[in-house]
C-alpha cells in the first residue's frame, strides 16, 4: 500500500555541512558547546570555497529530495567564499528541482584569518559583517528567495544586529538567525527583543528565558548532537516549524525523533504536536501544498502512524506535473555524478582541515 502527501520543508539547513561526514578530527576533543563551534563548523566554514559549497548543496538538496523534502530554508557561512556564495547554492538546488530560501549568516568573529568567540556588544561592525550584509543585500536585490542571515547576537556587535535587522526591513523579509543555542548566548532575548519582528525565523531558543517575535525553528537531534538541552518548543506563543540544522533532510526522522524528545520532557505529549511542527514550515512555501510526494506506507499522513512506524520510504516526487523521483530514483538530474564530484570536493575540504 502506498499513500501521497504534500512536499516536506526544512525549516533550517547548513547544505554546506553535507561534506563534513568523515572529515578528521578536530585538534582537540570539544568539551562544551562553544569549543564544537570552534574546532568543528567554524574550522569548516573557514575552509569553504565555492566549488565545494555548490557540490555539497546539490548533495544535499539530493538527499532532501529523496526524502520527500521539497523545499529547504538554509543558513550559510564561508567567510573565506562570501560573495556569489547564495548563488553557488540557490544553483545547486535549482538543478536538484528542490525550492530554497537562502541567506547569508554576518557575523564579526572573524579578524582578518583570526577567529574570535565571543565579541563585545559595543564593538564595531567587521568587514566580513560588512560583507555578508552586502552578498545578502545582493542576493535579494537580484530577486533570489532569501532572508538576511545573522550567525548568532554573541558573535555579532549590537552595530551588526541592528544594520542587519535594518535591511531586512527594507527588503521585507525576516532575519534568520540563531538564538541561544547555547549558554554563551544566553543574552540573546535582551539584544534581540527591541529588533525581532513576526517574519523573523528564530532558530534552536534552547537558552532563551523570555518570548520575542519571530518562528521558532526546532532541531531536536542537533540539539542532542550538541549536547546544548531541548527547547521545549510547546512553550513558544507563536508559530513552530522543524529542522535539521545541517544533519540531512529526513523530516519524518525529524518528526519522530521531535516527537520522542517532546514525550521524555512531557508524558502528556502527543505526535500531533511534532506534526504540526513539520506541517508549519508550509508557509514559508506554499508550492509544497501542490507537490505530491508518495510513499511506501500507507497512513503516511498520520501522526501516530509516522510517529511509530520508522523505515516509511519516498518512492516518488511529483512537482508542477514534472517526475522529479519515480521508484525512489531521481529524474532529472544524475544521482552518480553528484555523489563522484561531490567526493572529489569533499577530498579537498578534508585535506584542507587535517
Amino acid at each position: 500500500m502506498t499513500f501521497t502527501t504534500n512536499g516536506l520543508v526544512c525549516g533550517h539547513h547548513h547544505l554546506y555541512s553535507s561534506l563534513a561526514r568523515g572529515m578528521p578530527a578536530p585538534p582537540q576533543t570539544p568539551n562544551s558547546f562553544i569549543s564544537v563551534l570552534e574546532n568543528v563548523w567554524w574550522r569548516l566554514d573557514a575552509a569553504l570555497d565555492l566549488d565545494i559549497i555548490y557540490w555539497s548543496a546539490a548533495l544535499g538538496a539530493a538527499e532532501a529530495l529523496l526524502n520527500g523534502t521539497t523545499a529547504i530554508i538554509d543558513h550559510h557561512e564561508s567567510p573565506f567564499a562570501i560573495e556569489g556564495s547564495l548563488d553557488a547554492i540557490q544553483s545547486a538546488c535549482d538543478m536538484v528541482g528542490v525550492s530554497s530560501n537562502l541567506c547569508y549568516g554576518v557575523t564579526d568573529r572573524w579578524v582578518g584569518q583570526s577567529m574570535q568567540s565571543h565579541v563585545a556588544p559595543s564593538s564595531k561592525m567587521s568587514d566580513e559583517a560588512r560583507r555578508g550584509l552586502a552578498e545578502n543585500d545582493r542576493f535579494l536585490k537580484a530577486g533570489g528567495r532569501g532572508m538576511v542571515g545573522v550567525h548568532a547576537s554573541f558573535t555579532c556587535s549590537d552595530e551588526t544586529l541592528e544594520t542587519a535587522a535594518d535591511l531586512a526591513k527594507q527588503h521585507n523579509v525576516g532575519v534568520h538567525i540563531h538564538v541561544a543555542e547555547g549558554p554563551d548566548d544566553i543574552d540573546a532575548g535582551i539584544r534581540l527583543q527591541n529588533l525581532a519582528e513576526d517574519n523573523w525565523l528564530i532558530v534552536h531558543a534552547v537558552h532563551l528565558d523570555q518570548q520575542i517575535k519571530g518562528t521558532l525553528a526546532h532541531n531536536p537531534r542537533s540539539n542532542m548532537n550538541n549536547s546544548v538541552g531541548y527547547a521545549r518548543p510547546s512553550r513558544w506563543a507563536h508559530d513552530v516549524i522543524l529542522g535539521t540544522d545541517g544533519i540531512g533532510a529526513d523530516m519524518l526522522e525529524e518528526m519522530r525523533l521531535a516527537y520522542v524528545r517532546h514525550r521524555e520532557d512531557d508524558l502528556t505529549a502527543s505526535p500531533d504536536s511534532a506534526w504540526s511542527w513539520l506541517k508549519n514550515g508550509e508557509k514559508f512555501f506554499p508550492e509544497v501544498k501542490r507537490d505530491v510526494v508518495t510513499w511506501s506506507y500507507d497512513n503516511a499522513d498520520s501522526p501516530w502512524h509516522v510517529a511509530f512506524t520508522p523505515g516509511i520510504r519516498c518512492l516518488s516526487v511529483v512537482r508542477d506535473g514534472t517526475v522529479l523521483v519515480e521508484d525512489g530514483v531521481p529524474t532529472q538530474f544524475d544521482l552518480n555524478e553528484i555523489r563522484t564530484k561531490a567526493a572529489e570536493a569533499a577530498r579537498t575540504l578534508h585535506e584542507r582541515l587535517a
